[in-house]
């Protein structure tokens, strides 16, 4: 085993799955050992995770506060730009990267060690490559949000801001292949006091970049890019220098450039799936733009989608332990295991986003005032409040399920089930709901349209979760890791199809 915490967490992995087979103890008292070392596990993996994804978020979140206190047109365009544009990116980047997820858990858990490094830097050449038309996209976005309807003044200024989100794009291509060897690993907590410091590092830039310099929005984005690459090259120096990884990271290699067309089958089919679901509530901002008074709208969405996502992060730090869990599972052959975790972080993740929606709905008559000042924006950010917090109900189900199709190899699945809740009901619901031929709700109706696609999409991904038939499971992640095993076949492209 590739050090000490390895072993311990193939030995917790091993006596959940006895624990779970004992025909010696009740069930009651099997189910009670069995949750104590699934909770210990998951924590283990969520808490750093969270951590890890809640302080990149805040990266983005301060930079968008930052560009608010310099006005509500500021705000606005910051909005569009961080989060009508750059976050397609961030979901076309991190579905390609969440392939690797798939085969380095499952090859952690089968204690194939070497696969992992390989698997990493294929991810890396192709993101980088990707990152190519992205970056040119981002060069032409004026004309490009113009085009798609948005008001010339935002569009001119969310153009400046994105301009200088251009290198952020191959830190993103970088990250999250390296973000995904690490947790296969169980590896978080390091990314997790990377991820921090880097933080207040960029709130100190920020402050600096456009208050004391003035260099207002492009300074602002320019700030938050050095920040993502500041983060990259401390995960990699880790990675080059721990112990930890010696077995799994053994220098760069020219396998990385073998085997790149199947490789782009399984990260495009990742791609697609998480695409569609990040990129869903991004078009409500998108189509927010359409409405009659777009400012208005614009600001008060991208208050409430701004805490959405900030909360979204501790359901992505479950995502992130629920995938590298059963992927671990399944590739180290205990079905019941991977099946009792599911449902454990299932729970826990629900429970705590009825925490914060209770918070979240005392405060909503002065949550705004964080962002921006004025009566108006906080009296419309009330308003959308309890659909906020319906949205981060659902958000603490679905992608915790989500991060199981990952750990399973589900992806094309649920790329289909998110085609037709989000883009066949969600989006033409909200568009009937918000706009003047419809009922003309406005922001209310946009939304209300995309909470009932995701409430679809979450009740799908439960039935197919909890009917899962897991010694199946096992049986495919072991065929699938014969298929991939680089040292049985050192050319993935000279594989027969």
């Amino acid at each position: 085993m590739a050090g000490g915490e390895n072993g311990e967490h193939g030995g917790s992995g091993s006596r959940l799955e006895s624990i779970l087979n004992s025909h010696t103890l009740p069930l009651h008292k099997r189910l009670l050992l069995a949750s104590g070392v699934e909770i210990r596990l998951l924590f283990h993996l969520a808490a750093p995770a969270v951590i890890v994804y809640m302080v990149n978020y805040v990266m983005s979140m301060s930079t968008q506060i930052f560009s608010g206190h310099l006005g509500n047109l500021e705000l606005a365009a910051a909005s569009l730009g961080n989060t009508g544009i750059q976050v397609f990116a961030y979901g076309l980047m991190l579905g390609m990267g969440s392939a690797v997820e798939t085969l380095c858990g499952q090859a952690y858990g089968a204690q194939k060690y070497d696969m992992l490094g390989i698997y990493m830097q294929r991810s890396t050449v192709l993101l980088t490559a990707t990152g190519i038309p992205l970056a040119i996209a981002y060069a032409f976005s004026r004309p490009i949000l113009i085009l798609l309807g948005q008001s010339p003044e935002i569009a001119k200024y969310a153009s400046i801001f994105v301009y200088g989100l251009i290198p952020q794009i191959f830190a993103y291509a970088a990250n999250f292949p390296i973000q995904k060897f690490l947790q296969a690993q169980s590896i978080v907590a390091p990314s997790a006091f990377i991820s921090t410091a880097t933080v207040l590092l960029h709130l100190v830039l920020s402050w600096l970049v456009v208050f004391k310099l003035g260099l207002g929005l492009l300074g602002a984005s320019l700030v938050l890019s050095v920040s993502w690459w500041i983060v990259v090259a401390a995960q990699f120096v880790y990675i080059a220098t721990s112990r930890r990884c010696r077995l799994t990271w053994t220098g760069f290699t020219w396998q990385a450039f073998t085997g790149l067309p199947e490789f782009l089958k399984l990260s495009t089919a990742s791609a697609v799936m998480l695409c569609l679901e990040t990129w869903y509530f991004q078009i409500l901002v998108l189509i927010a733009g359409l409405l009659k008074n777009p400012e208005l709208a614009l600001d008060s969405l991208s208050v409430c989608m701004t805490i959405s996502g900030w909360v979204f992060m501790i359901s992505v730090g479950f995502n992130a332990a629920a995938s590298v869990r059963v992927s671990n599972e399944l590739g180290a052959g205990n079905p019941k295991s991977a099946a009792f975790s599911v449902f454990v972080v299932t729970i826990i993740s629900f429970i705590i986003s009825l925490i914060i929606v209770t918070i979240i709905l005392f405060a909503r008559d002065y949550i705004s005032y964080i962002f921006t000042e004025g009566e108006t924006v906080a009296k419309a950010v009330s308003d959308l409040c309890p659909l906020l917090a319906i949205t981060i109900v659902l958000n603490g189900i679905q992608p915790v399920l989500s991060g199981v199709a990952v750990g399973c190899g589900w992806q094309a699945f649920v790329a289909y089930v998110n085609v037709a809740c989000y883009y066949f009901v969600g989006i033409p619901a909200g568009i009937l709901l918000g706009f003047d031929f419809g009922l003309g709700l406005g922001a209310k109706g946009i939304w209300s349209g995309m909470i009932g696609g995701t409430f679809i999409q979450t009740l799908i991904l439960l039935w197919v979760t909890f009917r899962t038939n897991w010694s199946k499971e096992v049986e495919k992640a072991q065929k699938r890791l014969e298929a991939w095993d680089d040292k049985r076949k050192p050319l993935l492209a000279n594989q027969s199809r």
